[in-house]
């Protein structure tokens, strides 16, 4: 991890990275050694040799922060919109059975959102409490009692003793 205090995702995380990257660009200006700042600054040396390299090009400004890489492109009044259309099912939808994978999902936000590239819907979903769940798969044709009927009577006799007879 680039930053011993974590490296979370909030405006308050990306004030206080973008905060040491400009620490180090004033250390860039008094002719600091890039060992030694990463040091101070518990950064790795590859961090402040990028960092010194945009300085240069760039100066202070480069050291800023260009926002998140992957920000959201689904605001929470769209992702309303989306729970709302995932609430109707699938079969609402368009597709065959009741399962929601992340390309029908996917296919909804691109539809109903007019958003064509969504390429983290996990992480979409995840952020908003949403998790991952596998259907119980059972045969149709499943006779619960008989099932319970041969758990009982029939696999003991399979399974039998471990011991090999006559090694009692």
């Amino acid at each position: 991890m680039r930053y011993p205090e974590g490296g979370g995702r909030t405006a308050e995380r990306q004030a206080f990275r973008e905060g040491i990257r400009l620490q180090a660009g004033q250390r860039f200006a008094a002719g600091e050694k890039t060992a030694t700042i990463a040091k101070d600054l518990r950064v790795s040396v590859r961090s402040v040799e990028r960092w010194r390299r945009a300085w240069r090009e760039g100066g202070m400004e480069a050291l800023r922060s260009a926002g998140l890489a992957n920000s959201p492109i689904i605001g929470n009044v769209q992702f309303a919109v989306l729970e709302e259309e995932l609430g109707k099912g699938p079969s609402i939808h368009g597709f065959d059975d009741q399962r929601w994978t992340l390309a029908r999902v996917q296919t909804v936000i691109r539809r109903r959102l007019r958003v064509s590239s969504v390429a983290t819907v996990w992480r979409l979903l995840k952020r908003h409490g949403w998790s991952w769940q596998a259907p119980a798969r059972r045969a149709l044709e499943r006779d619960v009692h008989a099932v319970e009927l041969w758990k009982k009577e029939v696999w003991p006799q399979v399974k039998g003793s471990r011991r090999r007879p006559g090694h009692g």
